[in-house]
């Protein structure tokens, strides 16, 4: 499992609200319609860590242009493979024995996410964090279950969310109100030094009977 962010709270008078910009998520490269639980998670590791003020999702109205705030916007990518076990095939043989053999074949569900997360200050400045996370359901064919995939997805989304705050929480000073002035026109984004993604294995298997 992994660690969780370690908490380093900035000073009341100094948070600022974060508001959600965009969630994009895209699957093997197709356009996902928007999860409301993606957005749900992410607002709720956020809040964990204790940097803001406020947290508004993408239906809550931005704070006044004279306040300052952070702006969120989030890319989430998933990768979903559905296939055979590597020894799958070694016991079946052509005839009335492969219907006897085929509830118990062996298969895979891979699953990996990509998340890009970036936070625009309200001078312009952007910080980019990134994180890869996967794992593998194993189960015999026609054992599957929406609950068991869904717990692989959860933990991999949750495994992608703690390493994104663990970067987040080493750049606390970026978020802190004094750390920049207000602006009256913002100037144009500018990325800040990326953080290298790294990818957190996430195993996971599923039995009949378990």
């Amino acid at each position: 499992s992994n660690q969780e962010p370690n908490v380093r709270a900035i000073a009341r008078s100094e948070q600022v609200p974060l508001v959600m910009d965009s969630i994009s998520n895209t699957r093997n490269g197709s356009p996902q319609n928007l999860s409301l639980e993606t957005e749900q998670r992410l607002l709720g590791t956020l809040r964990k860590i204790g940097l803001f003020s406020h947290l508004g999702g993408m239906d809550s109205s931005e704070p006044s242009s004279g306040e300052k705030y952070i702006r969120a916007r989030l890319l989430f990518d998933e990768d979903v493979d559905q296939h055979a076990g590597d020894k799958a095939w070694k016991s079946i043989v052509i005839g009335a024995s492969m219907f006897i053999l085929t509830p118990v074949i062996p298969l895979d569900y891979d699953y990996a996410a990509h998340m890009t997360l970036e936070l625009e200050r309200w001078d312009g400045q952007v910080k980019r964090y990134e994180s890869r996370s996967a794992g593998t359901a194993h189960y015999q064919l026609f054992s599957a279950t929406t609950l068991m995939i869904d717990e692989l997805k959860g933990h991999v989304t949750e495994s992608c969310l703690t390493t994104l705050m663990q970067q987040m929480v080493r750049d606390t000073t970026f978020y802190s109100a004094s750390s920049a002035p207000l602006l009256d026109r913002p100037i144009r984004a500018v990325s800040v030094k990326s953080n290298r993604a790294t990818l957190t294995p996430v195993p996971m298997s599923s039995l009949p009977g378990k």
